[in-house]
Protein backbone atom coordinates (compact mmCIF):
# COMPACT_ATOMS: atom_id res chain seq x y z
CA UNK A 1 0.00 0.00 0.00
CA UNK A 2 3.10 2.43 0.98
CA UNK A 3 4.66 1.90 -2.39
CA UNK A 4 1.56 2.67 -4.39
CA UNK A 5 1.02 5.61 -2.56
CA UNK A 6 4.64 6.79 -2.82
CA UNK A 7 3.97 6.02 -6.82
CA UNK A 8 1.13 7.91 -6.81
CA UNK A 9 2.97 10.84 -5.45
CA UNK A 10 5.62 10.94 -7.88
CA UNK A 11 3.33 11.08 -10.83
CA UNK A 12 1.97 14.68 -9.99
CA UNK A 13 2.85 16.85 -12.06
CA UNK A 14 3.36 20.57 -12.00
CA UNK A 15 0.01 22.35 -13.34
CA UNK A 16 0.98 25.40 -15.69
CA UNK A 17 -1.19 28.21 -15.79
CA UNK A 18 -3.23 28.66 -19.10
CA UNK A 19 -4.14 31.86 -20.23
CA UNK A 20 -7.61 32.06 -21.78
CA UNK A 21 -7.64 34.14 -24.91
CA UNK A 22 -10.15 36.94 -24.71
CA UNK A 23 -11.75 39.53 -26.96
CA UNK A 24 -8.67 42.08 -25.95
CA UNK A 25 -6.63 40.04 -25.07
CA UNK A 26 -3.98 41.22 -27.34
CA UNK A 27 -4.06 44.65 -26.55
CA UNK A 28 -1.00 45.40 -25.05
CA UNK A 29 -2.04 49.43 -24.44
CA UNK A 30 -2.34 52.51 -26.73
CA UNK A 31 0.22 52.43 -28.96
CA UNK A 32 1.25 55.94 -29.13
CA UNK A 33 5.06 57.30 -29.47
CA UNK A 34 6.97 59.69 -26.99
CA UNK A 35 4.61 62.67 -28.79
CA UNK A 36 1.57 61.18 -28.23
CA UNK A 37 1.11 60.14 -32.01
CA UNK A 38 -0.94 57.42 -32.45
CA UNK A 39 1.07 54.45 -34.59
CA UNK A 40 -0.67 52.87 -36.98
CA UNK A 41 -0.76 49.49 -36.01
CA UNK A 42 1.00 49.39 -32.42
CA UNK A 43 0.74 47.19 -28.82
CA UNK A 44 -2.48 45.25 -30.63
CA UNK A 45 -4.08 48.46 -31.30
CA UNK A 46 -5.11 49.19 -35.18
CA UNK A 47 -6.72 52.69 -36.72
CA UNK A 48 -8.94 55.07 -34.43
CA UNK A 49 -5.66 57.33 -34.72
CA UNK A 50 -7.41 60.67 -33.26
CA UNK A 51 -9.70 58.07 -30.64
CA UNK A 52 -6.26 57.23 -29.21
CA UNK A 53 -4.41 60.60 -29.66
CA UNK A 54 -6.91 61.87 -27.32
CA UNK A 55 -6.86 58.62 -25.07
CA UNK A 56 -3.11 59.35 -24.64
CA UNK A 57 -3.82 62.64 -23.04
CA UNK A 58 -6.10 61.90 -20.88
CA UNK A 59 -3.42 59.33 -19.71
CA UNK A 60 -0.67 61.53 -19.50
CA UNK A 61 -3.40 64.08 -17.19
CA UNK A 62 -3.93 60.77 -14.99
CA UNK A 63 -0.29 60.12 -14.63
CA UNK A 64 0.39 63.77 -13.46
CA UNK A 65 -2.49 63.61 -10.46
CA UNK A 66 -4.60 66.29 -12.61
CA UNK A 67 -7.79 64.89 -13.62
CA UNK A 68 -9.38 63.65 -10.39
CA UNK A 69 -12.86 63.99 -11.02
CA UNK A 70 -12.97 64.55 -14.76
CA UNK A 71 -14.74 61.81 -16.42
CA UNK A 72 -14.44 60.42 -20.21
CA UNK A 73 -16.97 59.19 -22.50
CA UNK A 74 -16.29 56.78 -25.32
CA UNK A 75 -18.76 57.00 -27.99
CA UNK A 76 -19.36 55.08 -30.99
CA UNK A 77 -20.98 52.21 -33.39
CA UNK A 78 -20.73 48.67 -32.21
CA UNK A 79 -17.40 47.27 -33.07
CA UNK A 80 -15.36 50.25 -33.58
CA UNK A 81 -12.85 49.13 -30.44
CA UNK A 82 -14.31 51.28 -27.57
CA UNK A 83 -13.27 48.81 -24.91
CA UNK A 84 -10.51 48.18 -26.52
CA UNK A 85 -9.17 52.00 -25.91
CA UNK A 86 -10.33 51.49 -22.28
CA UNK A 87 -8.13 48.30 -22.03
CA UNK A 88 -5.09 50.09 -23.38
CA UNK A 89 -5.47 52.30 -21.34
CA UNK A 90 -5.36 50.49 -17.98
CA UNK A 91 -2.25 48.34 -19.88
CA UNK A 92 -0.57 51.77 -20.28
CA UNK A 93 -1.07 52.39 -17.07
CA UNK A 94 1.07 49.75 -15.12
CA UNK A 95 0.00 47.11 -12.29
CA UNK A 96 0.28 49.89 -9.30
CA UNK A 97 -2.76 51.92 -10.95
CA UNK A 98 -6.21 50.50 -9.66
CA UNK A 99 -8.46 49.13 -12.86
CA UNK A 100 -11.82 48.24 -12.42
CA UNK A 101 -14.27 47.31 -14.92
CA UNK A 102 -18.10 46.87 -14.64
CA UNK A 103 -20.70 46.48 -17.09
CA UNK A 104 -23.70 48.93 -16.54
CA UNK A 105 -26.40 47.01 -15.76
CA UNK A 106 -24.19 44.95 -13.48
CA UNK A 107 -25.56 47.05 -10.62
CA UNK A 108 -28.73 45.87 -10.89
CA UNK A 109 -28.28 42.13 -10.32
CA UNK A 110 -26.12 42.82 -7.10
CA UNK A 111 -27.46 42.27 -3.62
CA UNK A 112 -27.31 46.08 -2.80
CA UNK A 113 -28.63 49.19 -3.14
CA UNK A 114 -27.22 50.92 -6.64
CA UNK A 115 -25.79 53.43 -4.69
CA UNK A 116 -23.67 51.09 -2.45
CA UNK A 117 -22.77 49.13 -6.13
CA UNK A 118 -21.00 52.26 -7.21
CA UNK A 119 -19.68 53.40 -4.23
CA UNK A 120 -18.50 49.92 -4.01
CA UNK A 121 -17.16 50.52 -7.70
CA UNK A 122 -15.26 54.01 -6.65
CA UNK A 123 -13.53 52.97 -4.03
CA UNK A 124 -12.27 49.63 -5.95
CA UNK A 125 -10.64 52.68 -8.06
CA UNK A 126 -8.71 54.32 -6.09
CA UNK A 127 -5.50 52.78 -4.72
CA UNK A 128 -3.57 53.91 -1.40
CA UNK A 129 0.21 54.06 -1.64
CA UNK A 130 1.51 53.32 1.75
CA UNK A 131 5.35 53.59 3.65
CA UNK A 132 6.54 51.72 5.90
CA UNK A 133 9.73 52.09 7.40
CA UNK A 134 11.39 48.92 8.73
CA UNK A 135 14.61 47.23 10.53
CA UNK A 136 15.72 44.48 8.80
CA UNK A 137 18.79 42.02 8.99
CA UNK A 138 20.24 41.47 5.38
CA UNK A 139 23.55 38.92 5.05
CA UNK A 140 24.36 35.78 3.70
CA UNK A 141 24.15 32.58 5.40
CA UNK A 142 27.31 31.22 6.75
CA UNK A 143 26.15 28.59 8.98
CA UNK A 144 23.12 27.25 9.76
CA UNK A 145 23.31 24.79 13.44
CA UNK A 146 19.61 23.60 14.97
CA UNK A 147 20.22 21.15 17.80
CA UNK A 148 17.19 19.17 18.56
CA UNK A 149 16.65 17.43 22.49
CA UNK A 150 17.73 13.96 22.04
CA UNK A 151 15.29 12.80 24.17
CA UNK A 152 13.01 13.99 21.14
CA UNK A 153 10.90 16.16 23.55
CA UNK A 154 11.31 19.82 24.89
CA UNK A 155 12.27 23.13 22.68
CA UNK A 156 14.68 23.32 19.59
CA UNK A 157 17.67 25.87 19.82
CA UNK A 158 19.81 26.82 17.20
CA UNK A 159 22.37 29.23 15.86
CA UNK A 160 22.79 31.51 12.86
CA UNK A 161 26.20 33.32 11.37
CA UNK A 162 25.24 35.76 9.39
CA UNK A 163 27.96 38.33 7.42
CA UNK A 164 28.05 41.21 5.38
CA UNK A 165 31.40 42.31 3.35
CA UNK A 166 32.31 43.97 6.36
CA UNK A 167 31.48 41.97 9.47
CA UNK A 168 29.86 38.85 10.84
CA UNK A 169 27.54 37.58 13.94
CA UNK A 170 25.97 34.53 15.47
CA UNK A 171 22.87 35.12 16.21
CA UNK A 172 21.00 32.55 18.59
CA UNK A 173 17.39 30.97 17.10
CA UNK A 174 14.10 30.82 19.08
CA UNK A 175 11.65 28.32 18.55
CA UNK A 176 9.55 30.20 15.78
CA UNK A 177 12.86 31.61 14.12
CA UNK A 178 13.41 27.55 13.73
CA UNK A 179 10.40 26.63 12.23
CA UNK A 180 10.34 29.90 9.67
CA UNK A 181 14.25 29.24 8.50
CA UNK A 182 13.15 25.11 8.09
CA UNK A 183 10.02 26.39 5.95
CA UNK A 184 11.74 28.71 3.70
CA UNK A 185 14.65 26.00 3.08
CA UNK A 186 17.20 28.60 4.19
CA UNK A 187 20.87 26.92 3.97
CA UNK A 188 24.51 28.10 3.83
CA UNK A 189 25.15 30.47 1.38
CA UNK A 190 21.71 31.82 0.76
CA UNK A 191 21.34 35.82 1.14
CA UNK A 192 18.06 36.62 3.19
CA UNK A 193 16.30 38.99 4.92
CA UNK A 194 14.74 39.36 8.44
CA UNK A 195 11.83 41.56 9.21
CA UNK A 196 12.72 42.31 12.58
CA UNK A 197 9.21 43.81 13.87
CA UNK A 198 7.33 40.60 11.95
CA UNK A 199 10.15 38.11 11.77
CA UNK A 200 9.25 37.41 8.15
CA UNK A 201 12.25 35.98 6.14
CA UNK A 202 12.75 36.37 2.87
CA UNK A 203 15.19 34.82 0.50
CA UNK A 204 17.10 36.97 -2.04
CA UNK A 205 19.09 34.25 -3.58
CA UNK A 206 21.98 32.71 -3.50
CA UNK A 207 25.82 34.12 -3.18
CA UNK A 208 28.34 34.55 -5.72
CA UNK A 209 30.89 32.60 -3.86
CA UNK A 210 28.66 29.83 -4.37
CA UNK A 211 28.25 29.83 -7.61
CA UNK A 212 30.12 26.44 -8.44
CA UNK A 213 28.21 24.46 -5.72
CA UNK A 214 26.22 22.90 -8.07
CA UNK A 215 24.49 20.41 -5.90
CA UNK A 216 22.53 23.60 -4.14
CA UNK A 217 21.58 24.28 -7.81
CA UNK A 218 18.06 24.27 -9.22
CA UNK A 219 17.49 26.26 -12.71
CA UNK A 220 15.78 28.77 -11.09
CA UNK A 221 18.75 29.45 -9.18
CA UNK A 222 19.04 33.50 -8.74
CA UNK A 223 22.92 34.92 -7.85
CA UNK A 224 23.62 37.81 -5.81
CA UNK A 225 26.18 39.79 -4.44
CA UNK A 226 26.78 39.51 -1.15
CA UNK A 227 25.49 42.72 0.94
CA UNK A 228 27.59 45.55 2.14
CA UNK A 229 27.92 47.41 5.33
CA UNK A 230 26.10 47.00 8.36
CA UNK A 231 23.84 44.01 8.98
CA UNK A 232 21.07 45.64 10.56
CA UNK A 233 19.42 48.25 8.30
CA UNK A 234 16.40 50.34 7.97
CA UNK A 235 14.40 50.20 4.74
CA UNK A 236 11.20 51.44 3.16
CA UNK A 237 8.95 49.26 2.38
CA UNK A 238 5.42 50.47 0.35
CA UNK A 239 2.29 48.11 0.13
CA UNK A 240 -1.00 49.37 -2.31
CA UNK A 241 -4.00 48.22 -1.47
CA UNK A 242 -7.12 49.93 -2.89
CA UNK A 243 -9.84 52.08 -0.32
CA UNK A 244 -12.50 49.16 -0.56
CA UNK A 245 -10.20 46.74 0.72
CA UNK A 246 -9.66 49.02 3.91
CA UNK A 247 -13.54 49.45 4.21
CA UNK A 248 -13.89 45.59 3.92
CA UNK A 249 -11.28 44.51 6.22
CA UNK A 250 -12.51 47.52 8.76
CA UNK A 251 -15.72 46.60 8.66
CA UNK A 252 -16.86 44.44 12.09
CA UNK A 253 -19.65 42.60 10.23
CA UNK A 254 -17.87 40.71 7.97
CA UNK A 255 -13.75 40.96 8.85
CA UNK A 256 -11.24 40.55 6.36
CA UNK A 257 -12.35 36.87 5.32
CA UNK A 258 -14.97 38.82 3.37
CA UNK A 259 -12.38 39.89 0.80
CA UNK A 260 -11.75 36.15 -0.03
CA UNK A 261 -15.11 35.33 0.28
CA UNK A 262 -16.42 38.14 -2.37
CA UNK A 263 -19.85 38.80 -0.03
CA UNK A 264 -18.60 42.26 1.24
CA UNK A 265 -22.16 43.25 1.71
CA UNK A 266 -23.30 46.71 2.62
CA UNK A 267 -20.84 49.11 4.13
CA UNK A 268 -21.49 52.13 6.60
CA UNK A 269 -20.96 55.11 5.95
CA UNK A 270 -19.30 56.16 8.99
CA UNK A 271 -16.66 53.37 8.65
CA UNK A 272 -15.54 55.00 5.54
CA UNK A 273 -16.09 58.58 6.88
CA UNK A 274 -13.60 57.31 9.51
CA UNK A 275 -11.05 56.07 6.99
CA UNK A 276 -11.48 58.53 4.52
CA UNK A 277 -10.35 61.13 7.82
CA UNK A 278 -7.58 58.48 8.42
CA UNK A 279 -5.97 58.58 5.04
CA UNK A 280 -6.18 61.94 5.01
CA UNK A 281 -4.11 62.23 8.50
CA UNK A 282 -1.08 59.73 6.60
CA UNK A 283 -1.17 61.80 3.72
CA UNK A 284 -0.35 64.76 5.78
CA UNK A 285 2.22 62.73 8.11
CA UNK A 286 3.87 61.38 4.68
CA UNK A 287 2.63 58.23 5.43
CA UNK A 288 0.52 57.55 2.34
CA UNK A 289 0.22 58.87 -1.32
CA UNK A 290 -3.48 58.37 -3.09
CA UNK A 291 -3.21 57.00 -6.81
CA UNK A 292 -6.50 57.62 -8.51
CA UNK A 293 -6.96 54.73 -10.63
CA UNK A 294 -9.19 53.89 -13.29
CA UNK A 295 -13.60 52.74 -13.19
CA UNK A 296 -14.16 51.39 -16.59
CA UNK A 297 -18.35 51.41 -16.95
CA UNK A 298 -19.08 49.46 -20.08
CA UNK A 299 -22.99 49.55 -22.05
CA UNK A 300 -23.02 53.38 -19.30
CA UNK A 301 -26.62 53.70 -21.22
CA UNK A 302 -28.30 51.20 -19.14
CA UNK A 303 -27.91 53.04 -16.04
CA UNK A 304 -30.74 54.89 -14.74
CA UNK A 305 -31.75 58.61 -13.44
CA UNK A 306 -30.66 58.07 -10.03
CA UNK A 307 -27.34 56.05 -10.88
CA UNK A 308 -26.17 59.29 -13.13
CA UNK A 309 -27.64 61.37 -9.92
CA UNK A 310 -25.71 59.52 -7.96
CA UNK A 311 -22.05 60.00 -10.81
CA UNK A 312 -22.98 63.40 -10.66
CA UNK A 313 -21.95 63.88 -7.28
CA UNK A 314 -19.57 61.31 -6.61
CA UNK A 315 -17.54 62.89 -9.39
CA UNK A 316 -16.99 66.45 -6.71
CA UNK A 317 -15.87 64.10 -4.27
CA UNK A 318 -11.83 64.57 -3.56
CA UNK A 319 -10.73 60.51 -3.65
CA UNK A 320 -13.00 60.23 -6.99
CA UNK A 321 -11.46 58.14 -9.55
CA UNK A 322 -11.10 58.73 -13.20
CA UNK A 323 -14.44 57.91 -14.67
CA UNK A 324 -14.39 56.42 -18.49
CA UNK A 325 -17.75 55.17 -20.13
CA UNK A 326 -18.34 53.87 -23.17
CA UNK A 327 -21.67 54.00 -25.15
CA UNK A 328 -23.00 52.40 -28.85
CA UNK A 329 -26.37 54.30 -28.15
CA UNK A 330 -27.35 57.76 -30.11
CA UNK A 331 -30.06 59.74 -28.92
CA UNK A 332 -32.23 57.56 -26.96
CA UNK A 333 -34.56 57.39 -23.75
CA UNK A 334 -33.22 57.83 -20.13
CA UNK A 335 -33.96 54.83 -18.49
CA UNK A 336 -35.86 55.74 -15.34
CA UNK A 337 -37.61 58.83 -17.55
CA UNK A 338 -39.48 59.81 -20.73
CA UNK A 339 -36.82 61.81 -21.66
CA UNK A 340 -34.83 61.55 -24.60
CA UNK A 341 -31.34 62.30 -24.17
CA UNK A 342 -27.92 61.93 -26.44
CA UNK A 343 -25.76 58.74 -25.78
CA UNK A 344 -28.96 58.11 -22.75
CA UNK A 345 -27.00 60.00 -20.37
CA UNK A 346 -29.03 63.64 -18.76
CA UNK A 347 -27.58 66.63 -19.92
CA UNK A 348 -25.86 67.81 -16.81
CA UNK A 349 -23.39 64.57 -16.65
CA UNK A 350 -22.71 65.10 -20.33
CA UNK A 351 -21.55 68.90 -19.83
CA UNK A 352 -18.71 67.02 -17.01
CA UNK A 353 -17.93 64.95 -19.78
CA UNK A 354 -14.90 64.99 -22.38
CA UNK A 355 -16.63 62.89 -25.63
CA UNK A 356 -13.97 60.64 -27.38
CA UNK A 357 -15.27 59.61 -30.91
CA UNK A 358 -14.59 56.21 -32.30
CA UNK A 359 -15.21 55.35 -36.26
CA UNK A 360 -15.68 52.06 -38.30
CA UNK A 361 -12.75 50.41 -39.65
CA UNK A 362 -11.81 50.78 -43.33
CA UNK A 363 -11.01 47.40 -45.40
CA UNK A 364 -7.09 47.69 -44.40
CA UNK A 365 -7.29 48.38 -40.86
CA UNK A 366 -9.94 45.11 -40.69
CA UNK A 367 -7.42 43.02 -42.39
CA UNK A 368 -4.52 44.17 -39.84
CA UNK A 369 -6.69 43.14 -37.48
CA UNK A 370 -7.88 39.80 -38.24
CA UNK A 371 -4.39 39.04 -39.12
CA UNK A 372 -3.37 40.37 -35.29
CA UNK A 373 -6.34 38.25 -33.49
CA UNK A 374 -5.39 34.74 -35.91
CA UNK A 375 -1.73 35.31 -33.94
CA UNK A 376 -3.58 35.24 -30.95
CA UNK A 377 -5.75 32.70 -31.32
CA UNK A 378 -2.52 30.55 -32.97
CA UNK A 379 -4.55 29.91 -36.51
CA UNK A 380 -2.40 29.78 -40.00
CA UNK A 381 -4.37 31.34 -42.63
CA UNK A 382 -3.29 32.07 -45.83
CA UNK A 383 -4.08 35.32 -47.96
CA UNK A 384 -6.73 34.60 -49.83
CA UNK A 385 -8.85 33.49 -47.34
CA UNK A 386 -7.51 36.55 -45.15
CA UNK A 387 -9.03 38.35 -48.10
CA UNK A 388 -11.81 37.14 -48.16
CA UNK A 389 -12.63 37.17 -44.42
CA UNK A 390 -12.05 41.01 -44.81
CA UNK A 391 -14.85 41.21 -47.45
CA UNK A 392 -16.79 39.23 -44.55
CA UNK A 393 -16.28 41.72 -42.08
CA UNK A 394 -16.93 44.75 -44.06
CA UNK A 395 -20.30 43.44 -45.29
CA UNK A 396 -21.28 42.34 -42.14
CA UNK A 397 -19.55 42.75 -38.85
CA UNK A 398 -15.76 42.94 -37.58
CA UNK A 399 -16.97 40.73 -34.42
CA UNK A 400 -18.91 38.33 -36.84
CA UNK A 401 -15.47 37.64 -39.01
CA UNK A 402 -13.43 37.32 -35.86
CA UNK A 403 -15.71 34.87 -34.91
CA UNK A 404 -14.85 32.80 -38.06
CA UNK A 405 -11.68 32.50 -37.07
CA UNK A 406 -11.52 29.49 -34.34
CA UNK A 407 -14.60 27.85 -36.95
CA UNK A 408 -12.57 28.18 -39.74
CA UNK A 409 -9.07 26.56 -38.08
CA UNK A 410 -11.30 23.79 -36.64
CA UNK A 411 -13.05 23.21 -40.19
CA UNK A 412 -9.17 22.98 -41.64
CA UNK A 413 -8.09 20.71 -38.77
CA UNK A 414 -10.86 18.35 -39.27
CA UNK A 415 -9.87 17.89 -43.10
CA UNK A 416 -5.56 17.79 -42.05
CA UNK A 417 -4.88 21.11 -43.11
CA UNK A 418 -2.25 23.11 -41.70
CA UNK A 419 -3.65 26.32 -43.04
CA UNK A 420 -7.12 27.95 -43.00
CA UNK A 421 -8.29 28.04 -46.95
CA UNK A 422 -11.24 30.07 -48.54
CA UNK A 423 -13.23 26.68 -49.02
CA UNK A 424 -12.71 26.71 -44.96
CA UNK A 425 -13.98 30.44 -44.55
CA UNK A 426 -17.34 29.56 -47.23
CA UNK A 427 -17.67 26.52 -45.14
CA UNK A 428 -18.12 28.23 -41.86
CA UNK A 429 -19.88 31.70 -43.65
CA UNK A 430 -22.66 29.11 -45.05
CA UNK A 431 -22.44 27.11 -41.40
CA UNK A 432 -23.28 30.24 -39.40
CA UNK A 433 -25.49 33.07 -40.25
CA UNK A 434 -24.70 37.02 -39.63
CA UNK A 435 -27.31 39.15 -38.65
CA UNK A 436 -28.50 40.47 -42.10
CA UNK A 437 -29.14 37.34 -43.93
CA UNK A 438 -30.59 36.20 -39.89
CA UNK A 439 -33.31 38.50 -40.49
CA UNK A 440 -33.85 37.78 -44.11
CA UNK A 441 -34.20 34.19 -42.79
CA UNK A 442 -36.82 35.32 -40.04
CA UNK A 443 -38.63 37.15 -42.46
CA UNK A 444 -39.23 34.42 -44.93
CA UNK A 445 -39.76 31.83 -42.95
CA UNK A 446 -41.56 33.61 -40.18
CA UNK A 447 -44.56 31.62 -40.36
CA UNK A 448 -43.21 28.79 -38.78
CA UNK A 449 -41.57 30.76 -35.96
CA UNK A 450 -44.26 30.93 -32.76
CA UNK A 451 -44.77 34.63 -32.00
CA UNK A 452 -43.72 36.08 -35.02
CA UNK A 453 -44.70 39.71 -35.09
CA UNK A 454 -44.29 41.09 -38.54
CA UNK A 455 -47.53 41.24 -41.01
CA UNK A 456 -47.37 39.11 -43.93
CA UNK A 457 -47.47 42.67 -46.22
CA UNK A 458 -44.26 43.43 -44.72
CA UNK A 459 -45.34 47.05 -43.14
CA UNK A 460 -43.59 45.93 -39.95
CA UNK A 461 -39.95 46.00 -41.53
CA UNK A 462 -38.70 48.68 -39.66
CA UNK A 463 -39.69 46.81 -36.09
CA UNK A 464 -37.91 43.94 -37.09
CA UNK A 465 -34.98 46.19 -38.12
CA UNK A 466 -34.36 47.37 -34.77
Amino acid sequence: MAASTAQKVQEVREVTRIERIGAHSHIRGLGLDDALEARNVSQGMVGQTAARRAAGVILEMIKEGKIAGRAVLIAGQPGTGKTAIAMGMAQALGQDTPFTAIAGSEIFSLEMSKTEALTQAFRRSIGIRIKEETEIIEGEVVEIQIDRPATGTGAKVGKLTLKTTEMETVYDLGTKMIESLTKEKVQAGDIITIDKATGKINKLGRSFTRARDYDAMGPQTKFVQCPEGELQKRKEVVHTVTLHEIDVINSRTQGFLALFSGDTGEIKPEVREQINAKVAEWREEGKADIVPGVLFIDEVHMLDIESFSFLNRALEDDMAPVLIMATNRGITRIRGTSYQSPHGIPLDLLDRLLIISTSTYNEKELKQILNIRCEEEDVEMTDDALTVLTRIGLETSLRYAIQLITAANLVSRKRKGTEVEVDDIRRVYSLFLDESRSTQFLKEYQQDFMFNEVDPAGDNDEEMDT
